[in-house]
């Protein structure tokens, strides 16, 4: 699950994992059932089971983010060397760690939903019939030393093919409210099934985004932190990538604030937004709600022997995440019936902030310029992997703020 260098890549939505467009998950008891084929609508007739929150995770998402990720070092000839000159000389504890900050771009891919997806019960639990979206994420690094901002070369550090899965409710085995699930698989060698009580509703305004903190603690006590010199935005002379961060402090892009609390991150992003409604709910892979499941499976050399230990074993994932709506103001154009579509774009809210794009197509002319308030769908997120590794749970936080990358088409009734 660890996040690093692997190969460069370009973010683009065309990595969207594509289904048939004749594929429909169902249950195949209708052709196994009967003697002869049965007819083409027989099996759709039913309707697909509802999404509930899913329904918001539709179409393309791209936006920016930050990672930080406390990762191994090893001896020659792989040792991670730095600028500076570290003491003790890596990887001589407690110079065993790397702490990689990476400035990010994301793209977030969303397929068309399964179906119905048939889980069999057992005797007094009758079957139920989920429905999901498949889903693509990757992630660059855009961190540029020269700069300290995030416009440099993308590297490719992160790819996730997954579902996020709608479960109904069960009565019998288990007896268990509506929930969500999010499974994935990631390249180093880690698959991850996190579980939640799906939320029952929404809030208005913005979210309240809370601290979540990246200092390591002794394996199996989280009140036992562990501070390195790496953890302080000054230090120059640390196992760190970037090792001087004083250009990013300068551009306000990796900040202290921002390394005791990577989710300052995200408030910044929302800053001069108005977000007008909010759903929030968090998936873990060990959830403290009964009933629900999840967990996380490693290779064998993310775990280790049982006398060197693990090399970055991820024992745990958290994730939160917000579904937020957010009002803009857009003008649209004079227009002339049979011209086509326009595309606006509203004003951006600060430096750095990514804006959807509106597509207007009137079906009437219009005279002159007029102002309209539009909506769009921003999701953020904030997810914490703990990799356990030298005796130590070292938190691994990962932020993003995606908005929609395709075009959002305005309802020609705002333009009356």
């Amino acid at each position: 699950m660890a996040t690093e260098t692997t190969t460069s890549t370009e973010n683009s939505s065309s990595q969207l994992i594509n289904l048939p467009s004749d594929f429909t998950f169902n249950a195949a008891d209708p052709h196994l059932q009967q003697h002869k084929e049965p007819e083409p609508l027989a099996v759709s007739a039913t309707p697909a089971p509802p999404l509930g929150v899913l329904s918001n995770f539709t179409g393309d998402f791209a936006g920016t983010g930050f990672n930080t990720i406390f990762r191994p070092n090893s001896g020659p000839p792989t040792t991670t060397t730095f600028s500076n000159p570290v003491n003790p000389t890596p990887p001589t504890a407690p110079s065993e760690n790397v702490l990689e900050l990476n400035l990010t771009t994301e793209t977030l891919s969303f397929s068309k939903s399964l179906g119905s997806v048939p889980n069999r019960g057992l005797q007094g639990q009758n079957d139920i019939f989920l429905n999901g979206v498949p889903y693509v994420q990757a992630i660059n690094d855009v961190t540029n030393q020269n700069t300290g901002k995030a416009d440099g070369a993308p590297i490719g550090i992160h790819f996730e093919p997954g579902l996020w899965m709608h479960l109904p409710a069960t009565t019998a085995d288990p007896v268990l409210g509506e929930s969500l699930v999010r499974m994935a698989s990631i390249p180093h060698g880690t698959t991850i099934n996190a579980q939640t009580l799906a939320p029952t509703g929404s809030f208005e305004g913005p979210p309240q985004i809370a601290p979540v903190n990246i200092t390591p603690f002794i394996i199996g006590n989280p009140t036992q932190t562990i501070p390195f010199a790496s953890q302080t935005a000054a230090n120059i002379d640390t196992p760190r990538l970037p090792q001087d961060l004083s250009k990013f402090i300068a551009a306000g892009t990796i900040t202290q604030a921002i390394l005791d609390d990577p989710n300052t991150v995200l408030r910044n992003a929302n800053t001069g937004l108005k977000i007008t409604n909010t759903i929030v709910f968090t998936v873990s892979t060990t959830p403290s709600a009964p009933e629900l499941g999840g967990g996380t499976a490693n290779i064998a050399f993310l775990q280790g022997n049982s006398n060197a230990g693990p090399n970055a074993n991820a024992a745990q994932m958290q994730a939160v995440f917000w579904i937020e709506t957010v009002q803009w103001e857009i003008e649209v154009p004079a227009f002339k019936v049979g011209h086509a579509p326009v595309h606006v774009k509203p004003k951006v809210p600060h430096a750095g902030a990514r804006v959807p794009t509106f597509v207007i197509h009137p079906t009437h002319d219009i005279a002159e310029p007029k102002q309209i308030t539009v909506t769009s769908t921003q999701i953020q997120y904030s997810q914490t992997v703990l990799l356990n590794f030298a005796g130590l749970t070292w938190p691994h936080a990962s932020v993003a703020t995606l908005v929609p990358s395709t075009p959002q088409v305005v309802s020609p009734s705002l333009l009356k």
